[in-house]
């Protein structure tokens, strides 16, 4: 793991966040229980979990440092640019977290810090 670097989040998600998580929920779920889920995503508050913490409740495996995306923000958190919090979805059913938006943003933060506190909404 590389050496710790300061990580800056907004306080909050860019408008073309929620239509990117539209278009990967739509892959999992049918229209209404997707529009669904992105407008509470759009209603809830910011949490803070950590990068580790969503690693396991998402089950997803981690992307390398040649991903093109996740080096593009790994630039980003070196130049100090602010990052755009995650959208999370619970998924009870199957007991884990859907990354709605923000797998690379996740990526390249636990690449620095395991322990990295992400801001996240969570529905």
């Amino acid at each position: 793991m590389s050496k710790k670097v300061e990580i800056k989040w907004l306080s909050e998600l860019e408008e073309h966040d929620y239509p990117a998580a539209l278009s990967y929920l739509r892959l999992l779920y049918d229209e209404q229980i997707a529009i669904a889920h992105v407008s509470r995503l759009k209603h809830a508050s910011i949490s803070g979990f950590k990068a580790k913490d969503i690693f396991r409740a998402s089950g997803l495996s981690l992307l390398g440092i040649s991903n093109a995306h996740v080096e593009k923000d790994q630039q980003k958190i070196l130049s100090g640019h602010e990052l755009t919090p995650l959208l999370l979805i619970r998924d009870s059913a199957n007991g884990k977290v859907i990354v709605a938006d923000g797998y690379h943003r996740l990526c390249a933060v636990y690449s620095y810090n395991e322990d990295a506190v992400i801001p996240c909404k969570i529905a």
